[in-house]
């Protein structure tokens, strides 16, 4: 269970941001002494992974502060995220049942669950980010990209620091936030159907 929450948490934030997971599981690996990622998995903090994901963490955290640009960025990170999430829950869990040994077996004796399993929990909050910032966008006309981003990125923080160090508050921050994903795009859809009919009807 404990090893459940971890991935999830894990393979979430990668629905939020795709290289942060992995950046932090990969520094997390080689400076933190509780945290030890699977063999297969060591890669993560190899210095060109670090230098790599850094990099391109750098570069999400920038374009998705951008009005236009932030939307453009989902749609780029469609694949991306949910590959990611894949990656953080398989090297983030750590429980025999659960974790990948050999990347290169994922398809004997369902190694392959895992990371299917992180693949679909990153794209679902993908999803959910990827329609509500336009709504944001549109409502506010570009001015709250950098404030929903910015709590975005705290979120994913959050999630992946809990997972790692507190797994039972990840899986409560991740309910927690597809709760509230949900409500948002429900209220929406709501006012969007309402909208027209408290219109005044014309003549």
């Amino acid at each position: 269970m404990v090893e459940l929450l971890v991935g999830s948490g894990l393979a979430a934030a990668a629905g939020l941001n795709a290289w942060m997971p992995l950046f932090l599981l990969g520094l997390a690996d080689r400076f933190v002494a509780a945290v030890e990622l699977p063999a297969a998995w060591s890669w993560l903090s190899s210095d060109v992974a670090l230098w790599i994901t850094g990099v391109l963490l750098v570069v999400e955290f920038v374009a998705d502060k951008v009005p236009a640009v932030d939307s453009v960025n989902d749609i780029l990170q469609s694949v991306v995220r949910p590959a990611s999430g894949g990656i953080a829950f398989g090297a983030g869990a750590t429980s025999e049942t659960v974790r990948v040994e050999d990347p290169a077996a994922l398809l004997v004796d369902n190694a392959w669950v895992p990371i299917a399993v992180g693949v679909v929990i990153a794209l679902l909050v993908h999803v959910l980010k990827a329609s509500i910032r336009p709504i944001a966008n549109l409502a506010t006309a570009g001015v709250a990209a950098p404030v929903v981003s910015t709590v975005e990125d705290v979120s994913a923080l959050a999630l992946i620091l809990s997972a790692i160090f507190l797994p039972v508050l990840a899986g409560v921050l991740l309910v927690a936030l597809l709760v509230t994903g949900f409500l948002v795009l429900r209220r929406r859809r709501r006012g969007r159907t309402a909208g027209p009919a408290d219109q005044p009807a014309v003549g």
